[in-house]
């Protein structure tokens, strides 16, 4: 009876409401962007030392100068955080399944964390990038899992718009950087810009150690999963307490231990194969991908080389702030946009490709006719408007991503989205637009050719309109009943009277 009433207990609301959950994904997403803005900047990046035809001599600045690195060689180390994103997001996303995901966030900012105060002591140009590619390892336990959690915490009718502003702080984290490395790397030094980072970090590094699990939609609970495992290693121990065979069980136990160990793994990397066959059956997510690479390639070569760009084209002594300032304000407002007006339109996957495809052509109009213009005046004015439409793309070209696959898959299809656009786009677009630009040697013909990639970028997204899609948002949990979505009303963390109800309902 005492179990009973417990079970029948209201319990307390979480501090970890949605909104509160939303507001700290949002900053995390923010520092992982700083960190990423301020290597580009000219105040961390620096440039190489010059000598004029007089023989007056310029020392380099930064992380070029100090390490005396040609443009290829600072393109790839903006990429080098990639290799590790890209081969930790599946393992992550994977483990998802069976470990409670935000320790899995947890062990990731603390990698980051780690790889980033490295980043402030290294000593070569090796020392650095292998620093850059863990900082990835870390961001990758984050990237994978968060965007589900919003989608299934946020309102039914504002789903778009609270991943809108998730994303926008991609745009915002960026500029961020731009200003941040500009003012720390030219008052202090570059490598406190990393250490400032870590330190920020740490917190939430920790928080991901101390929150209570969340679950998300389409998977059984990690603890009932957890629960049932030790159920069944726990038998052979109660049946087997007699006489003097403790050694036997032990050996046995060894040889089981491994044995399910071996077994576990090997059901692991299977569903992980089949997954990836489901995902990729998916044409309308794949048709969304491809543009998206196409897309990222464009933007990952823009917050890397813009600053560079600006100052040789139009002489801006002030390259980081004002491309910090047009990427914050635009990507603030064209991504809350963006996902404001899906919702507005209804949020379907159909409208969504519509948006995707008329925003971002329209816009690379803009940003190409930008380039073109002498002034420095109305390069910014085209520029803005330019930025302003390329930025509404972040909400609905994820929302896709979460709905176009069952709901079981998401934490995949958020990984695998995450890798494609990055081997496909920002990764070698950097180093690509570096050698294109020691080719040329003409920064305003570089941005130019960049740029009008971004009109086979709309074409695909138009294609996505003609396919068949279905919002699979709603399907049946795996290994659940199919559930009408209470998330909304539903306490994020729940207090220890919902485990007491589960072990009571098991009692006789």
């Amino acid at each position: 009876m005492g179990s009973n009433s417990v079970s029948l207990s209201v319990p307390e609301p979480s501090w970890f409401t949605p909104k509160r959950l939303l507001a700290i994904f949002c900053v995390i997403n923010l520092l992982n962007y700083v960190d990423r803005g301020a290597i580009a900047s000219n105040g961390v990046n620096g440039s190489l030392g010059s000598c004029t035809s007089s023989g007056t001599c310029t020392a380099g600045s930064g992380i070029q100068g100090e390490f005396n690195l040609n443009n290829f060689e600072d393109g790839l180390l903006s990429s080098a955080f990639m290799v590790g994103l890209l081969v930790a997001s599946p393992i992550f996303a994977s483990l998802a399944k069976s470990v409670n995901p935000f320790r899995l966030i947890g062990v990731g900012l603390s990698v980051w964390t780690l790889a980033t105060t490295g980043c402030g002591f290294s000593f070569n140009f090796w020392s650095i990038t292998i620093c850059r590619m863990l900082v990835g390892v870390g961001e990758a336990s984050f990237i994978s899992l968060a965007a589900p959690f919003i989608d299934d915490n946020a309102p039914a009718a504002q789903k778009t718009a609270w991943l809108a502003i998730f994303y926008m702080c991609i745009p915002t984290g960026y500029a961020l950087g731009y200003v941040y490395g500009g003012v720390v790397g030219t008052h202090l030094n570059w490598r406190f810009a990393f250490w400032m980072e870590a330190i920020v970090m740490l917190p939430f590094a920790i928080l991901g150690f101390i929150m209570k699990p969340l679950q998300l939609k389409g998977f059984a609970h990690a603890e009932s999963k957890k629960a049932l495992t030790s159920i069944e290693t726990a038998e052979p121990e109660v049946q087997d307490v007699k006489g003097g065979a403790n050694s036997m069980k032990e050996e046995f136990s060894h040889k089981f231990s491994k044995m399910k160990c071996a077994s576990i793994n090997w059901n692991q990397f299977s569903r992980f194969i089949k997954d990836m066959k489901a995902l990729l059956s998916e044409k309308v997510y794949v048709v969304n991908v491809l543009g998206y690479c196409a897309y990222n390639f464009v933007l990952g070569a823009y917050s890397y080389w813009g600053p560079k760009a600006g100052y040789d084209i139009y002489n801006m002594s002030d390259a980081d702030l004002i491309f910090g300032g047009i990427t914050i304000v635009c990507g603030i407002f064209g991504t809350l946009a963006g996902g404001y007006v899906l919702d507005f339109m209804s949020s379907s996957i159909s409208n969504a490709f519509k948006l995707l495809s008329i925003t971002t052509f329209v816009g690379a109009i803009f940003c190409f006719t930008a380039f073109c213009f002498k002034s420095m005046y109305a390069f910014l004015a085209l520029f803005s408007v330019g930025e302003l439409l390329v930025f509404a793309t972040q909400g609905p070209v994820n929302y896709i991503c979460l709905h176009s696959v069952a709901p079981s898959l998401r934490p995949l299809s958020m990984a695998i989205s995450t890798v494609s656009i990055h081997i496909f786009g920002d990764v070698p677009s950097s180093p690509l637009v570096g050698v294109l630009q020691d080719s040329i040697n003409n920064w305003r013909e570089t941005a130019l050719i960049l740029t009008s990639i971004l009109f086979p970028a709309a074409g695909i997204w138009f294609i996505g309109i003609f396919l068949h899609s279905v919002d699979r948002f709603y399907e049946g949990n795996e290994g659940q009943a199919n559930e009408v979505d209470g998330s909304n009303t539903t306490p994020l963390l729940e207090p220890e009277v919902a485990e007491t109800r589960d072990s009571s309902a098991d009692q006789p």
